[in-house]
C-alpha cells in the first residue's frame, strides 16, 4: 500500500474509533473537521516514528509501554493545545495502540481475577474509558483472532454475569478498533 492510499485509509479509521468512544462515554462525536485533523495529525506522528517493525518467523516480541514523559509529548502533538480530558484520553491511548511494538503473547489482563472474584478489565464503566474495550490497545488477539472468534475467548473467560458482556459488545469488543489494530498490522508488513 502507498502511502496516498494509506493517508487516505488512516483517517476514516481513527474518526470510526473516535466517534464510537464520544459516544460510548455519553458524548456528542467531535465535528468532522475536529475529527480529521487529530486523524491527520496522529498519521503525521506515525510516518514521521514508523510503524513498529513486523515480528520475524518464530519471534514472540513483547508488550510495549511507554512512561508519562514519553507519551506526552506525542499526544500533545497530536492535541495541539486542545483541552478536552476525554480527548486527550482518546489520543493516549491511539497513540500507544500505533507504536506500541507488536508481540504474539497475550499478557491475559482482560481475565486478571481480583480478591473479589472479578475483573476490573470486565467492568462495563470501567471498559468505557478503554478505546480497545476489554483488551490491551496491542493485545494480539486483535489480529490472530476474527470477530467471532475473539468473542468466544471473551466469553469463555468472562467472571460476571454474561449478559453484560452480550448486552454491550460494541464496548467490550469494539469492532471499529479490530479494524484499526488489523490495518496497522497490515500496514507494518507492506
Amino acid at each position: 500500500m502507498n502511502d496516498d492510499a494509506a493517508a487516505r485509509d488512516f483517517p476514516g479509521l481513527v474518526t470510526a474509533v473516535l466517534g464510537r468512544f464520544f459516544e460510548q462515554n455519553g458524548r456528542a462525536a467531535l465535528a468532522a473537521t475536529e475529527a480529521a485533523a487529530v486523524s491527520g495529525r496522529l498519521w503525521a506522528l506515525v510516518r514521521e516514528r514508523g510503524l513498529p517493525r513486523a515480528l520475524r518467523e518464530g519471534e514472540c516480541g513483547v508488550p510495549g509501554g511507554m512512561s508519562e514523559a514519553e507519551c506526552a509529548p506525542l499526544v500533545a502533538r497530536v492535541l495541539v493545545g486542545a483541552n478536552d480530558d476525554l480527548l486527550a484520553k482518546t489520543v493516549t491511548q491511539l497513540v500507544k495502540a500505533c507504536v506500541y511494538p507488536e508481540f504474539t503473547v497475550c499478557r491475559d489482563s482482560f481475565r486478571e481475577v481480583a480478591k473479589g472474584g472479578g475483573c476490573r478489565r470486565q467492568e462495563l464503566e470501567r471498559v468505557r474509558g478503554r478505546v480497545s474495550g476489554t483488551h490491551c490497545v496491542d493485545c494480539p488477539h486483535w489480529v490472530a483472532h476474527t470477530a467471532a472468534g475473539h468473542g468466544e475467548l471473551l466469553q469463555r473467560e468472562w467472571r460476571g454475569g454474561s449478559d453484560v458482556l452480550a448486552e454491550n459488545r460494541e464496548v467490550f469488543l469494539p469492532e471499529d478498533f479490530r479494524a484499526l489494530r488489523c490495518w496497522l498490522h497490515a500496514r507494518a508488513r507492506a
